[in-house]
């Protein structure tokens, strides 16, 4: 029989591999996650680099956690897109009329597009989804997260609707609209994944 005090090392070892493998093992299961999750969404490797960049900690492991994550990235990337339109129309004093106000009213929608985005992952990470899954207040929390992830969307279109009005030059035009459709296929994508938040896969 091995003697305790050369045991010890042998353990010590032993539980540091564990350690250092743990981390590994566990990030490769929650890309995998990422990745199947993203199968269902109308943009899949647009889905799985946004939320591969994802700084959240730890990564998200279930549907909700991986819906939320969803909702908080493309919250950002509205946010960022507002940011540019803002500049570009602080920057149109030149512009005529019309383009100003096509990227001014796109500038609005962007900014409704953050706030129910907001609305939508803070209703999903709150209390009431904390309730059981199936039940009427589950629902009806869930309910409001997909008006809101779905108003969003709407925004975002309207945006892009806007910016195909006469008058507004084409450089401006392009500019905004490569913005606007990253920030609405990863808003379509947080959707698809809000939706199969629910009794079997909460």
């Amino acid at each position: 029989m091995p003697r305790p005090a050369l045991l010890l090392p042998l353990v010590a070892a032993a539980l540091l591999a564990m350690a250092a493998a743990s981390p590994a093992s566990s990030d490769a299961a929650a890309s995998d996650f990422i990745r199947k999750s993203c199968r269902d969404t109308q943009y899949p490797s647009v889905c799985v680099q946004s939320l591969a960049s994802y700084g959240g900690s730890p990564p998200p492991r279930s549907p909700r956690e991986l819906a939320r994550a969803a909702l908080s990235v493309s919250a950002d990337r509205a946010r960022a897109a507002s940011a540019y339109v803002g500049r570009l129309c602080g920057g149109a004093r030149k512009g005529g009329v019309r383009t100003k106000g096509a990227a001014r009213d796109c500038l609005e929608n962007l900014a409704d597009s953050v706030g129910h985005l907001r609305d939508a992952a803070q209703e999903l990470g709150g209390a009431g989804m904390g309730g059981r899954a199936g039940s009427a207040a589950f629902k009806w929390h869930l309910s409001n997260v997909q008006t809101w992830c779905s108003a969003a969307l709407t925004d975002e279109n309207t945006c892009l609707d806007g910016l195909g009005a006469r008058g507004v030059d084409a450089d401006t035009r392009a500019a905004i609209r490569g913005r606007v459709v990253e920030v609405a296929q990863v808003t379509s994508n947080a959707l698809a994944l809000v939706n199969k938040v629910g009794p079997a896969g909460y």
